[in-house]
């Protein structure tokens, strides 16, 4: 027999358990609001979660925080999680190489000093460039700097570095950012987002440009330290139920949401959060009027290369950039995971490395690495995780939907949602999935409390 379950006064539920759903659900279980929250997969996470092979704790994608993901810090900081004892905080500096292991380039910011000054200065002793091409580079960070970082009008990142920068600062420098960054090829990227990465992480306190490099696996520094937290504050988790329909319900003045998964199990609720991909929103019954605000996206896949490789197996750098090569990140998870000889490859955005499969990307990626690393022995074993749809392509003036809907009391939560403005737009990263969910969970708040 079908579960009806019927609503207390106030009660949301949130869909996804993603980011953006665990950051809403621990926002508002701080408050002491009821949540029930649904989850397709038989794990929390969505993108950022622990995958276990050959005993190894993985992640689905090898990801790196910023200082400037206050949001972020302060999720973690609510559910109870140590910083330090989670997360590895080091001043920027990026080391860029070829194929052949040259240094082409080399930035380390000042970290004595505030910003901007930490990164004009680190500019300015940059190794790997010309004292014209850091001139230039210093020139281009300070107009952005007085110009607040807003473009008149939006366009390709690739023709905006084109008018003011030479190609081997966009080769070494700008184009590895953009792709870390918006997971999107720079002749693609929207330069306005772009120029809000940069504002953020550069121009406020010197802190916002740390590296934040997890310690631990994604679901132990995310997933798990929210569960926890939420079903503390009396949440309830409901794994592996897939809602398939909601419908509003009229109640007097009011209307409420009624819910139902594939057996038919109907739940009453006063608000939602739809905090699924968009591509998964589509699919859940919603009114007309709804679907329509909901934009088709195009999507940028990443890939991560696991390489184990004998115990003894050590990088000279946890983190090493790589310039016209396959890879573009390489990170030693011994020294940041204590998992000794394994190495995490990043593949960031579309390419022709799509059309090789598995094996055969695995083993371009290793015999790079070889090349690279003259000393490497070979791997013991490797493991592909392709995501192919990792993130939004994030594209010039790319229409995304609010947060609010045209539904009273349903509301969007993720990291493709709108910000409130072209300059508070973020690309898909962590950051902006969790901004999404404690914006989506304030709001809800307030309407309750009010």
């Amino acid at each position: 027999m079908a579960e009806v379950l019927a609503p207390p006064t106030h009660s949301v539920a949130i869909i996804g358990g993603g980011l953006a759903g665990l950051s809403a659900a621990a926002k508002l279980a701080e408050q002491g609001i009821p949540v029930t929250l649904f989850e397709a997969a038989p794990q929390l996470g969505g993108r950022a979660r622990r995958v276990v092979w050959k005993n190894a704790q993985l992640d689905n994608g090898q990801h790196i925080l910023l200082g400037a993901y206050h949001q972020t810090l302060e999720l973690l900081r609510l559910v109870g999680v140590d910083e330090k004892s989670a997360l590895h905080r080091l001043p920027l500096s990026l080391t860029m190489h070829n194929a052949l292991n040259l240094q082409t380039f080399s930035l380390n910011a000042w970290s004595f000093l505030p910003a901007p000054l930490h990164l004009l200065l680190g500019l300015c002793s940059a190794q790997g460039l010309s004292w014209g091409e850091r001139l230039a580079a210093i020139r281009f960070f300070t107009r952005l700097k007085l110009q607040r970082f807003k473009l008149a009008a939006d366009l390709p990142l690739a023709d905006f570095l084109a008018q003011q920068q030479p190609q081997k600062l966009v080769q070494a420098l700008w184009e590895p950012l953009c792709l870390a960054a918006l997971n999107t090829p720079p002749h693609q990227a929207s330069a306005q987002v772009f120029l809000n990465v940069l504002r953020d992480s550069f121009n406020k306190t010197r802190s916002d440009s740390d590296l934040l490099l997890p310690k631990i696996d994604l679901s132990g520094l995310f997933a798990d330290a929210i569960e926890t937290y939420i079903k503390k504050h009396g949440a309830q988790i409901k794994l592996g139920q897939a809602i398939k329909n909601i419908e509003t319900v009229q109640d007097g003045l009011n209307h409420t949401f009624k819910l139902s998964n594939e057996a038919k199990d109907e739940y009453h609720f006063s608000h939602v959060i739809v905090a699924t991909s968009p591509f998964r929103a589509i699919d859940l019954g919603l009114p007309l009027s709804f679907s329509l605000d909901l934009p088709t996206f195009n999507y940028q896949p990443i890939y991560t290369v696991y390489l184990q490789y004998p115990a003894e197996t050590k990088l000279p750098r946890a983190m090493t950039g790589f310039c016209n090569t396959l890879r573009q990140w390489v990170f030693d998870r011994g020294q940041l995971c204590g998992q000794a000889g394994l190495m995490a490859v990043i593949i960031s955005a579309e390419g022709p490395h799509q059309n090789l499969t598995q094996q055969e990307l695995a083993q371009r990626v290793a015999a790079e690495m070889k090349q690279t690393f003259a000393d490497l022995p070979e791997p013991l074993w490797h493991k592909v995780i392709a995501e192919k749809r990792a993130t939004f392509a994030c594209t010039p003036n790319l229409q995304r939907p609010h947060m609010q809907t045209s539904i009273p009391n349903l509301y969007l939560a993720g990291d493709y949602v709108a910000g409130d403005n072209a300059e508070s737009d973020y690309p898909a990263t962590i950051e902006s999935a969790v901004r999404s969910g404690m914006a989506c969970a304030t709001a809800i708040t307030e309407k309750i409390y009010t």
